[in-house]
């Protein structure tokens, strides 16, 4: 049987349970097909670069999946019908990765470096003094001083 990396898109207005529910409706269909799923992600609700179908975010899942090429085609056929799964993507790999994928590893370091990562703040820089950007130049004049100024000259 052939291994596969599956990722689909859940409207914005569903819940985690919902979203959950639509796993195990198609790890039904694939189970019925004679395959397998493996590895189940959520990636949680994040934004999407463009609208698709009026939503603004989606509900990103990734399952790895062991089946036959019909169960897969059977899986996307149900989720083409499905008013709930915006897109979905199906790719053929040689071997399932091992661990988290590189979203949930992405994550997992934002949530121990902090909001920034390793980037020096604002603060913390080794130069000495400041240079550039927010220095104070002094009270902004009217625009109609600066307009009068720049014609007297």
């Amino acid at each position: 049987m052939a291994l596969y990396e599956h990722v689909f898109l859940a409207r914005q207005d569903l819940s985690s349970q919902q979203v959950e529910a639509l796993v195990e409706q198609y790890k039904g269909v694939i189970e019925a097909n004679g395959g397998s799923l493996g590895r189940v992600e959520n990636w949680g609700l994040k934004s999407l670069t463009y609208r698709i179908k009026k939503n603004r975010k989606a509900h990103y899942t990734l399952m790895d999946i062991t089946a036959p090429a019909a169960a897969i085609q059977e899986m996307e056929r149900q989720m083409g019908l499905s008013e709930d799964v915006l897109r979905f993507m199906t790719i053929r790999v040689e071997a399932h990765e091992e661990g988290p994928s590189a979203m949930m590893q992405k994550r997992d370091d934002r949530e121990r470096e902090g909001r920034f990562g390793d980037r020096p703040r604002f603060g913390d820089r080794d130069r000495g003094g400041d240079r550039g950007g927010d220095r104070d130049r002094g009270p902004r004049r009217p625009r109609e001083q600066a307009q009068s100024e720049g014609a007297a000259e």
